[in-house]
Formats: C-alpha cells, sequence, structure tokens
C-alpha cells in the first residue's frame, strides 16, 4: 500500500498547479547576512545586553545619592500653644501639617555594593557573549538549510536524469519487442525503473520544500526561494593547534571564565556581610507648629555593627566558596569541550572530503560503465539485468556525490563552529538597508 501509494507522487507533483507567491534569489551569503539582521532568536538575544545593562545601572544607582520629599497632613481634636502674642508657641496644631525633603547616601556596606556592580558588568560581558554564541548558531542553521536547498535541487535533476536514461531504455526495449528481439519483460522492467525514479524525485522535492521551508522561518521571508551552490563556503580551516587555539575563546570558554570571575566577586561580597554600614542623611524640615522651631536642616550619620548572627554570614560565604569551586570545574569542562569539539569536528571533515572523492570516483566509474552497458546492449550483446544494474550503479554514485558535497560543506561548517568563529569565517554581516529587530 505504500509503495504504491509513492509511486504516482511525481505525476502527482506535476499536475498540481504552481505557486503564485514570487521566487526570492538569494546566495548563501545573502542568507547570513538577513539572519543577523532580522532573526528573531538572534533578536532575544541582544535584547539581554539591554537588561544585563539595565540591571548594572539599576545596581549602581544603589550607591548613588537619593533625594526624597516626605510630607503629611493631620487633622488633631484640639489646639495646644502656650505664650501670648510674638511668644506665642504652638505644640500640638489642630490642622497641623509638615514636610521635608531628605539626602541620603551610602557611605560604606562592606563594598558589597561595588561587588555586586562588578558581576553586573560581567552580566553585560556574559550576555554579549551569548550573542555570539547564539549568531553562531543560527548561521551554521542557515547554512545548513540553505545547503540543504541546494542538495535538494541537484537530487531532483539527478533523478530527473535517472527517469530519462529508464525512459531511454524503455524505448530501446520497445524497439526491440517490436522487432521480436525480446519479450515484454525488458519494457516493464523500464517502466518499473521510470516509477522507482519518479519516486525517489518525489522524496527529493519534498525534501527541498522541508528545507525552504526552515530557511524562510529563520530568515522572515514569504513565497519560494531559488538559491545557487556558492563558489566557497566558508575559508579553508587551518591546521587542528589553531583551530584549538581559536576555541579556548570561545564564548563559551569566555561565559565560564567570567562566571568564575563573578562566583569570586561572590564570596567577597558575602564576606562584607561582617563589617559595618555606614550612610548619611541630610534634609530640610517645614511644620506648622513651631515649638521649638518651624524650619531648620539637619544632618545625620547612621552605622549599623553586625556583632552576632548565629553563623547566618559563615553559612553564605561557605555556600559562595563551593559555587566558586563548581564555577572553576565547569571552566575546566568548557575549555576541554572546546577542544574536543574541535578535534571531532576536523576528524568529520577529512572523513567527509575523503568520501567525497571516493563518490567521484565512484561515479567517473559508474558512468564509463553505463555507456559501455548501453551500447553492449544497443548492439544486444549485454541483457536489459545488465544495462538496469548499470543505472542502478549510476543513479547511487550520482546521489551519493550529491549527498557527500553537502556533507563535506557542512563538516567544513561545524569545525569553523567548533572554534567558535563561523561568522568570521563565512564574513557575514547584517544585511544592508534591513532593519534590526534591536532597534
Amino acid at each position: 500500500m505504500i509503495f504504491a501509494a509513492l509511486v504516482p507522487l511525481a505525476a502527482f507533483a506535476q499536475t498540481q498547479p504552481q505557486t503564485t507567491a514570487p521566487a526570492t534569489p538569494l546566495t548563501l551569503r545573502e542568507a547570513l547576512d538577513r539572519a543577523l539582521a532580522v532573526n528573531n532568536t538572534i533578536g532575544r538575544s541582544r535584547a539581554e545586553i539591554g537588561a544585563a545593562e539595565a540591571n548594572r545601572e539599576y545596581l549602581l544607582s544603589a550607591v548613588m545619592p537619593h533625594i526624597a520629599a516626605n510630607g503629611a497632613a493631620t487633622r488633631n481634636s484640639t489646639n495646644v500653644s502656650f505664650g501670648d502674642g510674638e511668644d506665642a508657641r504652638t505644640i500640638l496644631a489642630q490642622n497641623d501639617w509638615n514636610y521635608r525633603i531628605v539626602l541620603s547616601q551610602p557611605i560604606y556596606a562592606g563594598n558589597r555594593e561595588r561587588r555586586a556592580y562588578e558581576q553586573a558588568k560581567l552580566g553585560i560581558r556574559n550576555a554579549e557573549q551569548g550573542v555570539e554564541m547564539t549568531e553562531d548558531a543560527v548561521l551554521l542553521r542557515v547554512a545548513s538549510n540553505y545547503l540543504a536547498v541546494v542538495e535538494a535541487d541537484e537530487r531532483i535533476a539527478i533523478e530527473r536524469n535517472n527517469i530519462e536514461l529508464a525512459q531511454k531504455r524503455r524505448s530501446q526495449a520497445q524497439a526491440f519487442y517490436q522487432a521480436g528481439e525480446t519479450t515484454k519483460v525488458d519494457t516493464l522492467r523500464a517502466e518499473t525503473a521510470i516509477k522507482a525514479a519518479q519516486r525517489q524525485l518525489a522524496l527529493a522535492e519534498q525534501t527541498r520544500e522541508n528545507a525552504a521551508s526552515r530557511l524562510r522561518a529563520d530568515l522572515e521571508i514569504d513565497g519560494n526561494v531559488v538559491v545557487s551552490r556558492p563558489a566557497a563556503i566558508a575559508a579553508h580551516p587551518p591546521d587542528e593547534a589553531a583551530l584549538v587555539a581559536r576555541a579556548n575563546e570561545r564564548p563559551d570558554v569566555r561565559q565560564a571564565e567570567n562566571n568564575e570571575e563573578v562566583a569570586k566577586l561572590e564570596v567577597r561580597k558575602q564576606r562584607g556581610f561582617w563589617f559595618p554600614v555606614v550612610t548619611f542623611e541630610g534634609g530640610w524640615v517645614n511644620q506648622k507648629q513651631n515649638f521649638p522651631v518651624d524650619r531648620y536642616t539637619f544632618g545625620r550619620l547612621n552605622f549599623s555593627v553586625p556583632i552576632f548572627q548565629a553563623g547566618e554570614v559563615s553559612a553564605r560565604v561557605a555556600q559562595a566558596r563551593e559555587r566558586e569551586i563548581q564555577a572553576h570545574l565547569s571552566l575546566e569542562d568548557a575549555r576541554t569541550a572546546a577542544r574536543e569539539d574541535v578535534r571531532r569536528a576536523n576528524v568529520d571533515l577529512i572523513a567527509a572530503e575523503t568520501s567525497l572523492g571516493l563518490a567521484k570516483e565512484q561515479l567517473a566509474a559508474a558512468e564509463a560503465e553505463y555507456q559501455q552497458e548501453f551500447e553492449l546492449y544497443r548492439a544486444q550483446e549485454a541483457t536489459s539485468l545488465d544495462v538496469s544494474s548499470s543505472e542502478a550503479s549510476l543513479a547511487e554514485a550520482r546521489r551519493a556525490v550529491a549527498e557527500e558535497t553537502l556533507n563535506r560543506d557542512l563538516a567544513e561548517l561545524r569545525v569553523w563552529y567548533a572554534a567558535g568563529a563561523l561568522k568570521d569565517a563565512v564574513g557575514a554581516t547584517p544585511a544592508a538597508g534591513t532593519k534590526k529587530v534591536t532597534e
């Protein structure tokens, strides 16, 4: 049932009306540049920088002077005063009011605010590194989908060529059958090959549409996309040692380094709770009751000295130290992962290049075999089974070249991605004239 349903898919697709949506010609470089400008995943990561910057400003405000105005209006049940005339003094007004303007300034709190401010600055750096990681990940995804569309187009061309080969054999088989040279079995074999190639064509078209759909989603494009194989995907990767050295500067490694520094600052910040807190307040007061005076200014130095805290600060310091150990171990893991990612990606690239070279050699041999077999078949010195076998070998070799070309291109991109340098390798920049989501 499944085979019977898949066989007519290519013919069904050819009978469907073409979409009226305009096609968008797109090069790989244009796709990558547009992704940097409009992709929502990148936009969300860029917004995190703004949030981190706002947090830094919030923590900075904690050590800056604050000015506040306070006031009150009161209705009392009685009025109390003493003295007469100019010597009269009201100590309780029936309709009372007062207001004051107060300035407060933190002076010292065990450097806790400064440590928190330094942590906030490291948070900004982490957000920036997060943007770099997100950009590389999105660029890899966009490039993979773009190349998948390219490979699907090549597969479609291959399957159409395979259909032509099977049709050519069917025509020859029909000529032999009509001349009484062979039975109808050869014609039926060719028909079977045509249907099999049409099934592969339908699957290739489905693969293309799925890849194009993912590409459109990443680039916020509506309609068909027309792609072309790029002359060069990225700069050729350097030797493994240079890649490993570059990987030590990867955004995730930088984030791990920042996290370790944040953990160290947290230890010192928690220790600050052992030290006194000193603040200054100054203000101006105006009030209705004039006893002893109705207007005055004041300045006040407040301090609080911790004497006994029941082990609370010690526990927080101990916890911060353990977090520091965890951050250090995470940094070591990040460096190890970066190094091994590069090595695995490099091995995969070497294997992909080897497979591509072998696939091309296989294709050359399969083409030569098919040409000879078909000439022998036309001269009735070979059977249709021989031609069918050589056709299948040729089709498989063509598919292998297309697939291994995609694997080699993706392996090359993954090497740069593992080194944390994909954006530089492909030379992507935000598309000119495209509004960024962070604006």
